[in-house]
């Protein structure tokens, strides 16, 4: 059985009943990355680092899905020993997201999902991630839309909405995909019926959901969503797929 970390607030992780939502809806960009980057261009994402890595479990699927090396870039002891422990393959460093100490040029794909959102520095993130960047790398950085994400989490900093989210990246990338996460038929079914899942989740606490609510939250999973361009200031979530500046285009 996996372990979880503590629940804050701050993260997802799995193996949670009612925050199984949300860890489905990260999930699925992590999946989205494995089968169009990792597995399609395997000699482009041998070297992957993870930034902001979490409870680790998005480090392992690249991992699993054929990255050669696979590190976990996080601030937190409690965390990294987490990821130590669950992850034994995941490479683990502790470090600054803004300052990180990787030399030029050490990775061929960077991922960081939900988690710009989260740092005072924004700019300066992407300008590092530029520079332990390939030349011919990929970059991967998924964020809450503003626009449709529920307000008040304090671990928040700074929320975007897409015009903002590629004005952020263009100085030092090439945006090569511009996507939006949805969700797909079946949770729009339920919503058509119980109104806004998110809505609910967030108005009581699970121990006093509908049972409609709680097998909902249950039975979601990383495909209940869709990942799409356009349409991108409906979206729940953004992902810009972006290249350094000079280098090739992702497939």
């Amino acid at each position: 059985m996996t372990e979880t970390l503590p629940l804050t607030g701050e993260r997802t992780a799995p193996g949670i009943w009612h925050e199984n939502y949300w860890f489905a809806r990260h999930e699925a960009a992590y999946r989205w990355i494995t089968a169009n980057l990792v597995a399609n261009n395997p000699l482009e994402t041998r070297r992957v680092l993870d930034a902001g890595c979490g409870e680790g479990y998005g480090a392992e699927q690249l991992r699993l899905a054929g990255a050669d090396s696979v590190t976990g870039l996080d601030y937190e002891d409690t965390t990294l020993r987490h990821v130590r422990r669950v992850y034994p393959q995941v490479n683990v460093v502790r470090g600054n997201l803004v300052q990180t100490g990787f030399a030029d040029a050490t990775f061929d794909l960077i991922t960081s999902l939900q988690t710009i959102e989260h740092l005072w520095e924004q700019p300066r993130f992407v300008s590092e991630c530029a520079r332990i960047l390939a030349p011919d790398g990929i970059l991967v950085l998924s964020t809450p839309n503003r626009l449709t994400f529920p307000s008040g989490n304090w671990y928040h900093t700074h929320e975007l909405t897409a015009a903002e989210f590629v004005e952020l990246t263009e100085p030092d990338f090439e945006i090569t995909h511009a996507l939006g996460l949805h969700h797909g038929r079946r949770l729009v079914s339920w919503e058509a019926t119980y109104g806004s899942c998110v809505d609910a989740q967030l108005a009581v606490g699970h121990e006093e959901w509908t049972d409609d609510l709680s097998e909902l939250v249950r039975s979601t999973r990383y495909d209940d969503f869709e990942i799409r361009p356009g349409e991108l200031d409906e979206s729940l979530d953004l992902i810009l797929v972006a290249r350094p500046k000079g280098g090739r285009s992702a497939r």
